[in-house]
């Protein structure tokens, strides 16, 4: 059986509290979503900070408990009967921790699946086109002189802010009730500031989407967990 102390990234992360779920991120947009979410809901855990450089996330420990070499990744002792669980992929652990807990995740089952539906929206849309306008306007894509690429990805996310400057009339969030798919958008919507890029993307022509990541951002839960793992830990 799965254990937090035996299991090998143990040996370069060590538990302190090993009866906590054990969250092994980094303060990215994909990794705060994970702290966020734990921070809402009061679920105790133990937070420990992978660095994205090769030397964390592609070192065996890690690797024995994400194969795909990203953060985040938990492993919490108390999962499903009681067994422990181990899980990456930060749209999973969201809708383990929402089953988990009973929170966030929609309380009827329509809700439920407009949750998981906007989700999924950030998982195979937001995410990865504004992570490569990131990489092409603030990262090393920016010294490519082709300007295809980056404009590729400015006019995909200019489409995608449409979709959610659309769906936010007459909402404060993005699926109904505050949820997951809130956990999983804004913090993407408030890395184009990071990559320099609001002007690029219209971003003062989507008023309903600057307040809904205004909101967002005013969350006591959110504000710690924007800082999540913290250095050193």
């Amino acid at each position: 059986m799965l254990d937090v102390t035996s299991h090998p990234i143990n040996a370069r992360w060590p538990a302190q509290h090993p009866d906590r779920l054990q969250l092994y991120s980094f303060p990215t947009p994909n990794g705060v979503k994970i702290a966020i979410m734990l921070e809402e809901t009061g679920l105790p855990y133990e937070p420990h900070r992978v660095g994205l450089s090769d030397a964390d996330v592609r070192s065996p420990e890690f690797l024995s408990l994400n194969p795909n070499n990203k953060i985040p990744a938990i492993i919490d002792p108390d999962g499903p009967d009681g067994a422990p669980l181990a899980l990456f992929e930060s749209g999973a652990i969201l809708l383990y921790l929402a089953e988990k807990t009973g929170q966030f995740g929609g309380a009827t089952a329509a809700a439920r699946h407009q949750v998981t539906q906007w989700l999924m929206f950030q998982m195979g849309g937001v995410g990865p086109m504004f992570g490569q306008l990131g990489y092409f306007s603030k990262f090393a894509g920016k010294d490519i002189e082709d300007p295809r690429p980056r404009e590729r990805y400015v006019t995909e996310a200019r489409r995608l802010l449409n979709v959610i400057e659309t769906r936010l009339e007459g909402r404060d969030w993005i699926a109904g009730d505050y949820s997951i798919a809130d956990m999983a958008l804004a913090p993407w919507l408030n890395a184009l500031d990071f990559y320099g890029v609001k002007e690029a993307v219209g971003w003062g022509d989507h008023p309903r989407a600057v307040a809904y990541v205004d909101r967002f951002m005013a969350r006591p839960a959110v504000q710690r967990g924007m800082k999540i793992p913290a250095e050193g830990s």
